[in-house]
């Protein structure tokens, strides 16, 4: 069972962190998602109606991470918050991507509640999952880019396990070897926030959306939470 923990160092940079991990086992990522389709429609549909619109760098939800960003030395404006840069798209191109079912669950749950989400293969992870600083020798394969190998900056908040990054700038980019795929049956999806007094309550309602829309597709759901006091 892979555990996910924060470390010391930036649980003491960032005390407010709560991080929602929703774990299905025994995902079937290549049947109808309806539930999924509907929610992906109905977020489209109120953007066009002009009776809802994703959250942007004004909004103290994103903001926040914007202020997270800053602190470790990355321009939020140039390397965007996940969340942050998949509500401008949706803003720009009035639709969401359509990658995968299980993605495209997670991709409406963090827009519609302006929380970053990702999620991680755990069939393609290496033991435990840390969210710690980066000391700069890290190899990091971005999605998208099976080719090619980064190195985060001394100091930048990443996810890793015990053999590589999962993701860069905390939440901005995912990598490669860890994506969702519709042949994933094993995977942990994430919910954040850094404002855990204002927002916990705003990211356990997410988590528990994103759990109803991947229940009837997987054989068990679970969702755990990770504090700077906690390990999920």
């Amino acid at each position: 069972m892979t555990t996910f923990r924060i470390n010391a160092s930036v649980a003491d940079a960032f005390p407010g962190t709560l991080i929602a991990v929703v774990t299905a086992t025994g995902l079937r990522g290549d049947e109808p998602w309806p539930a999924t389709t509907i929610a992906l429609q109905d977020l489209e549909r109120r953007l066009a109606d002009a009776t809802w619109q994703p959250a942007d760098e004004n909004d103290p939800r994103i903001e926040a991470w914007h202020t997270a960003y800053r602190s470790f030395g990355t321009n939020p404006r140039r390397t965007r918050p996940s969340v942050d840069a998949l509500g401008r798209r949706l803003a720009k191109k009035g639709a969401l991507p359509r990658i995968n079912a299980a993605v495209d669950s997670y991709n409406a749950v963090s827009v519609r509640h302006g929380l970053p989400a990702g999620a991680f293969d755990l069939d393609h992870v290496t033991g435990d999952v840390e969210i710690r600083y980066a000391d700069g020798s890290e190899t990091f394969t971005p999605l998208g880019e099976p080719d090619a190998v980064e190195n985060p900056r001394p100091g930048e908040v990443i996810y890793a396990d015990s053999t590589d990054v999962l993701t860069r700038h905390w939440n901005h980019r995912d990598a490669h070897h860890t994506r969702v795929t519709p042949g994933s049956t094993h995977v942990a999806f994430i919910l954040e926030t850094v404002h855990a007094t204002r927002d916990g309550h705003l990211l356990k309602t997410a988590a528990d959306e994103l759990q109803e829309l991947l229940a009837p597709h997987a054989a068990r759901t679970t969702v755990h939470y990770l504090s700077p006091d906690t390990a999920a």
